[in-house]
């Protein structure tokens, strides 16, 4: 089976060359390597990210941030997940922070409030998620796909939508996945150690729990949008109304925050022309719309 590895670059705090490394020492078969430089900032991870899987041959395609490095088994241990069902089209590894204790995903779920929950985030690993199992997706830090689950789930040439530029493109992709029957897959010997937010925050937030507090405006507008997108793009009609509550409740405390500490996000918020209706068109015509 080849696997294709795809690591985005954008050239910041210079953890390039350690990422690549990683892949490279790779036990087993070596992988198809592509690196995808978006150092100007014009195509954005998503795109980024269509580019490298157009160019690729493997059955299974790893995509990688640049702060991410793989333990030398990540990828021998990650493609037996596939293996166990023919439609376990996405598989997570355990991502630990670099400090080799403390956990940055074990798997990413869809919260009540509609918004991406990686699975141990920030907690210790004490050994409390080393059985294998069923998830909802997987990170977009270290998030390994089935080719054919990524060309079922498809959109014209686009696999990873570039209206959401980045956040919320991995939950996007394992949200439509599951509409269309295929699964996630955890393999906790599959380990890779990722620097939490060195691609997006300033430096003084790398690694810190609260992310808002240390990304810009703009990456701030798509944070918001792309949560409302992701619900009207993949959402079930029924779904939306039993989960209302939660998600308003979720949207008083953001915006209270909002306007109370970062008013500057939400007055670009209001000027920025966000693409819902181009983002509808692309619902998946199993959602029951």
């Amino acid at each position: 089976m080849l696997v294709s590895v795809i690591i985005v670059t954008c050239g910041a705090h210079d953890h390039f060359a350690a990422c690549l490394e990683s892949v490279k020492n790779q036990a087993g078969p070596r992988p198809e390597i592509l690196v995808i430089d978006d150092s100007a900032g014009n195509i954005f991870y998503a795109g980024a990210l269509n580019k490298g899987i157009a160019a690729s041959k493997g059955e299974c395609i790893l995509c990688l941030n640049d702060d991410v490095m793989l333990d030398k088994d990540f990828i021998r241990e990650a493609v037996r997940g596939f293996s166990t069902g023919e439609k376990i089209g996405m598989v997570s590894g355990k991502v630990l922070r670099p400090d080799t204790v403390t956990l940055d995903s074990t798997g990413l779920f869809l919260s009540l409030f509609r918004t991406a929950r990686e699975r141990g985030y920030g907690r210790l690993d004490r050994g409390q998620f080393e059985k294998e199992g069923y998830v909802f997706g997987v990170t977009g830090s270290a998030a390994f796909y089935r080719r054919s689950m990524l060309e079922d789930v498809r959109f014209n040439n686009e696999y990873f939508d570039p209206d959401f530029r980045m956040f919320y493109e991995d939950l996007d992709v394992a949200w439509r996945a599951r509409n269309r029957g295929w699964k996630g897959y955890y393999v906790p010997r599959a380990i890779a150690f990722h620097v939490r937010g060195a691609s997006v925050r300033t430096k003084g937030g790398i690694g810190k729990r609260y992310a808002r507090r240390y990304i810009e405006d703009d990456l701030h507008v798509d944070l918001i949008k792309n949560r409302y997108l992701c619900v009207l793009k993949n959402e079930s009609v029924p779904g939306f109304f039993l989960h209302l509550p939660f998600m308003l409740a979720y949207d008083f405390l953001c915006w209270l925050y909002l306007l109370l500490f970062r008013f500057g996000v939400v007055k670009k918020f209001f000027k920025r022309a966000v693409p819902y209706k181009a983002v509808y068109n692309k619902r998946n015509p199993y959602n029951n719309s």
